[in-house]
């Protein structure tokens, strides 16, 4: 069933629909128990990932809340990645550091009116939080209701990718009662999208029904039922046993016992690296973290762990990406690797604390590669594999000498600078490798400041050159995503950014 033009320009501001990426339409599928199914009823998915702070946008939670359109921003990403109409319907710019948005008419799921004093209250609460939103890392933002339906934004330095920023779902926009005195935010009933979360079950479940006051227009499926299963073989025999309709991240050795229909492999702008904690420990010696990125192959782990559906690694940035490669910039002036006899004596007494998770399934197997190249390395090493919310916090604070890791590097805005600002500045929010390298920070800082596309995109990989001469982070291989989608379920979005997954149009036929 194709969406009308309606629904599909609704879905194109909810969130970024990509050329040719909805599941066909593929027959009967099974309604919840009975093995029946009929269309406009209730859809079954799950996550991978358990909510971290009860589906905060502060949080890595706020995917979720554009996976299951419940929130919105001022702005989308079209399937090129450049900035749609969301909550805005335009947006001039009046200066380097200002900006003026238009609102569209539109109503919370709460039944309040959405404002530019609402939107200014849910910016200022963004801008206020701790920990900062990434995708704030290099902003300071101001917003101010000039009347009912204009908002000014303005920024301390000029950000000419302010309107991409804005479509982040870390920045969605919700009721001014889902802002608590304790800096909190939920999204439980306060949101804008086609689809209003009505119950939130700890860590496990979330119901989510349909919202008839949504500006787009009415969702065809009633309602959603969130499981969140962190084990990806348990996702995987959900789908297969007719548990769930749609289940995210199946692993790549599940992914071929999934009938052929149900399995699509979808281009990810998903790295998997070795970060090396560069503020502490270990590697606070760039010898060691030198022979630390000689040692490692993720070349071997293509077939080994990912059964194909991976590539290696060229830079931060892989294949979906697609201006990357051309615009790639050699690395230079790396450290002289210490030798194995160099790094047994250096780290005589120590151990190397290698950190991952479980909810990718490759990411424990890849540790454990991983593990024996860097013993033969000299190092000697002790994994710790823990659910990752249980793990996030003492990421953060550096406790941890290196960490196998999987990063969408456009999740935040689309804008790579985003992710680099954030994960490898000074005062980045998601500094796991600790750097804070002068270099790096002012190569960032040129990136963020340039408007030219073509020249940005040219400073992004002069940036990421300057951030692989540092070894605080070694890529491995560039993932190819498996969704699994049950014969029957139409419309939903493969998005290799990861932030798109139910639309108006998802549905059992």
């Amino acid at each position: 069933m194709r969406p009308t033009t309606r629904r599909l320009l609704a879905a194109l501001a909810l969130t970024p629909l990509l050329a040719g990426c909805f599941a066909p339409s593929r027959g009967e599928g099974g309604a919840a128990g009975d093995g029946t199914a009929d269309a406009g009823g209730r859809l079954r998915v799950a996550l991978a990932v358990p909510p971290v702070k009860e589906l905060s946008p502060y949080s890595n939670d706020a995917t979720v809340l554009s996976k299951l359109a419940v929130a919105e921003g001022l702005t989308a990403l079209d399937d090129k990645g450049a900035p749609a109409p969301a909550l805005a319907t335009s947006w001039k710019r009046d200066s380097a550091t200002a900006w003026t948005f238009e609102l569209r008419k539109a109503t919370f799921q709460d039944g309040t009116p959405v404002t530019a004093r609402t939107v200014v209250t849910a910016l200022a609460h963004a801008n206020r939080a701790t920990p900062k939103p990434r995708v704030l890392s290099a902003v300071d933002l101001t917003a101010r209701a000039v009347d009912t339906d204009t908002v000014t934004l303005t920024t301390k330095s000029a950000d000419p990718v302010l309107p991409l920023r804005l479509a982040s779902p870390a920045l969605a926009v919700l009721s001014a009662k889902a802002y608590a005195a304790d800096g909190t935010a939920s999204p439980v009933g306060t949101g804008t999208g086609p689809f209003r979360i009505t119950r939130l079950t700890g860590k496990t479940k979330a119901t989510l029904d349909r919202y008839d006051g949504y500006w787009g227009g009415e969702a065809t499926s009633a309602g959603i039922d969130v499981t969140w299963i962190a084990d990806g073989t348990a996702r995987a025999n959900a789908l297969r046993a007719g548990d769930v309709d749609i289940a995210e991240w199946i692993p790549t050795a599940q992914a071929k016992l999934l009938d052929e229909g149900t399995r699509y492999e979808v281009p990810s702008v998903r790295t998997d690296s070795l970060v090396l904690n560069s503020g502490s420990g270990l590697f606070t010696d760039p010898a060691l973290r030198a022979a630390a990125r000689g040692a490692v192959n993720g070349s071997a782990l293509v077939d080994s762990v990912f059964g194909g559906y991976a590539d290696p690694a060229q830079g931060l940035f892989g294949p979906a990406v697609p201006w990357a490669a051309a615009q790639r910039v050699a690395v230079t002036g790396r450290a002289e690797a210490a030798t194995p006899a160099q790094v047994k004596a250096e780290t005589a007494g120590r151990t190397l604390r290698l950190a991952t998770y479980t909810n990718r399934a490759e990411l424990p197997e890849a540790a454990t590669v991983l593990q024996q190249q860097l013993e033969k390395a000299g190092f000697t090493v002790k994994q710790d594999i823990r659910e990752y919310t249980q793990m996030e916090a003492d990421l953060l604070a550096g406790k941890y000498d290196a960490l196998v890791f999987s990063r969408v590097t456009l999740l935040d805005t689309g804008d790579a600078v985003a992710y680099l600002a954030s994960d490898f500045t000074g005062n980045g929010v998601y500094n796991i490798a600790g750097l804070k390298d002068p270099a790096v920070d002012r190569a960032i800082r040129a990136a963020a400041e340039e408007s030219d596309p073509t020249k940005r995109q040219q400073k992004i990989m002069r940036a990421e050159a300057e951030i692989l001469r540092t070894d605080a982070i070694v890529p491995l291989v560039h993932e190819k995503a498996v969704q699994g989608i049950a014969a029957g379920v139409e419309g939903v979005t493969l998005d290799p950014r990861e932030r798109a997954l139910i639309t108006l149009d998802t549905h059992r036929a």
